[in-house]
């Protein structure tokens, strides 16, 4: 009668990797290696070796509390709608720290066949989001994140999205002649953050950078109510300096 194979060392470390990461990916916010112990019943000398292998493959990130969530090569091991939520999860935490970083709320919008979608919103009690008393896919005009979207567009994709959207007066201060956005479009440089100075809304202030992956232009922005206006130019300075891991997440 044959004997059974015994299951060996590096069976046994791959068992032990893949409880850990079940026990990561079952933590969207972060959790720490006291949890991940107790969760897999791992020794935490043992855990410690492991957590660095992960992190070094990419399987697991640590982020700034100390805590692990799940890293990019896990990421890309998946499909369909699991690849895509956790993809969306980990953008999100990354817009969670952009965020906090800038003490603003941030915002994450694409250009997609035609019209501005905003994505992806991180906000909070102290950071609110601004109230869109007008559809963001009609106001490109006086939004940070429409001009942003629409400056990355040739001149013909421009005077065709401004086409099917007419250019309206929201505030006193919003641009209603296509000849000079047109014109301000045109001339804005790409490393310079498009500003909305209350053109949007009254008692707003927002500034967007450009952020394209791939062939769809998209842009990074936030808004700050207008008691703060005076962070305005400093924030949209950090956004730009800050854009890239979101950017890397949009990649993957």
């Amino acid at each position: 009668m044959a004997l059974k194979p015994e299951p060996t060392a590096p069976f046994h470390s791959v068992q032990y990797a893949l409880r850990v990461l079940e026990s990561v990916s079952q933590h969207g916010d972060g959790v720490t290696d006291a949890q991940i112990s107790r969760e897999t019943g791992l020794p935490t000398g043992h855990l410690a070796s492991l957590l660095l292998t992960l992190r070094r493959e990419g399987y697991v990130e640590q982020v700034s509390d100390g805590a692990y969530v799940i890293g990019a090569s896990l990421l890309l091991l998946g499909s369909g709608a699991a690849r895509r939520q956790a993809l969306e999860g980990r953008l999100q935490h990354v817009l969670d720290q952009l965020r906090d970083s800038v003490g603003a709320a941030v915002y994450l919008s694409r250009y997609v066949d035609g019209e501005v979608s905003v994505t992806q919103v991180a906000d909070g009690p102290l950071t609110p989001a601004v109230n869109e008393w007008v559809d963001f896919r009609s106001s490109a005009h006086a939004s940070a994140v429409g001009k942003c979207l629409l400056a990355q567009l040739d001149h013909e994709g421009r005077r065709d999205h401004l086409s099917r959207h007419r250019i309206a007066r929201l505030t006193s201060r919003t641009i209603t002649s296509e000849k000079i956005l047109l014109s301000k479009l045109e001339a804005q440089p790409a490393t310079v953050p498009v500003l909305d100075l209350q053109e949007y809304a009254v008692g707003t202030v927002c500034a967007a950078v450009p952020l394209t992956a791939g062939s769809i232009a998209g842009c990074l922005a936030l808004s700050l109510p207008i008691e703060e206006a005076h962070r305005l130019r400093e924030a949209a300075d950090t956004l730009n300096r800050r854009a890239a891991p979101v950017l890397l997440s949009l990649a993957l």
